[in-house]
């Protein structure tokens, strides 16, 4: 079974590097297939992904940082590991880049990841049981409102992922507690039903939506924990995104 992971990056310079070497560390025994797309960056991280990813494959190999910030390839535990990097000419943003990656993968299992390192690729071993070893889920969503350790930061985007989560459940019959999260898993059976047209964060609402409408597809959540950042620390999301968010709920379950 391979897993594939996918990365959307925008002006991730500074934790590009850290983010990789956690994501080719987890799951060591599973072959996994990680394709990172950058959005147009302009602080440096296209030029260090042509550097060090393009077509990097390793086995029985992890990844370690050297003192210029490069990659290197050391002897480790992961069974098979390839690294892709794909390019955008023009900021598409996040929408546009993971529908970019999800024409490119090949993986029977996909899981999304930021490269900010707000999420812990740890956590993907839960999930991904749910759905290779138990088989009993099709879709596993994390969740930041659990009892996982979480950032406490604003109240503002609590209190809106809260409510975008909320009318989720009421327009799309659910019991979700976190659409907007990143993490999400799924099976390729999945991948090639979405249709996904979102560019922006509206994403995250056209994934659950089209998953939630489908009706045949074992929909599981999952405490993660949560290391948010300020918008000091690089934060992107602002207020007109969870806007846009409330009209897509709209959009996607009547348009």
């Amino acid at each position: 079974m391979k897993l594939s992971v996918l990365i959307p990056v925008y002006n991730e310079r500074s934790l590009l590097a850290e983010c990789l070497t956690r994501v080719v560390a987890a799951l060591p025994a599973v072959e996994k297939e990680i394709i990172i797309v950058d959005d147009c960056s302009t602080d440096g991280t296209r030029e260090w992904l042509a550097r060090n990813v393009c077509n990097l494959e390793g086995h029985h190999c992890a990844l370690s940082i050297d003192p210029q910030g490069d990659l290197l390839l050391v002897p480790g535990a992961a069974v098979r590991v390839h690294l892709k990097a794909l390019f955008h000419e023009h900021n598409r943003g996040k929408g546009g880049a993971l529908q970019t990656g999800l024409r490119a993968l090949s993986g029977a299992v996909v899981v999304i990841q930021d490269a900010d390192l707000e999420y812990d690729p740890e956590e993907w071993a839960p999930m991904l049981d749910l759905i290779v070893r138990r088989r009993v889920a099709d879709v596993v969503f994390g969740s930041r409102f659990s009892s996982r350790p979480h950032r406490a930061l604003y109240f503002h985007h609590y209190m809106a992922n809260r409510l975008i989560s909320f009318l989720f459940n009421l327009l799309y019959n659910q019991t979700l507690t976190d659409i907007e999260v990143c993490y999400k898993m799924f099976t390729r059976e999945v991948l090639e039903s979405l249709r996904i047209t979102a560019n922006d964060f509206g994403f995250e609402v056209q994934f659950s939506a089209q998953v939630a409408r489908a009706r045949r597809w074992r929909i599981y959540e999952l405490g993660i924990s949560y290391y948010g950042r300020t918008y000091q620390e690089g934060k992107k999301i602002n207020w007109q995104d969870g806007l846009k968010a409330l009209w897509y709920l709209v959009k996607y379950r009547f348009g």
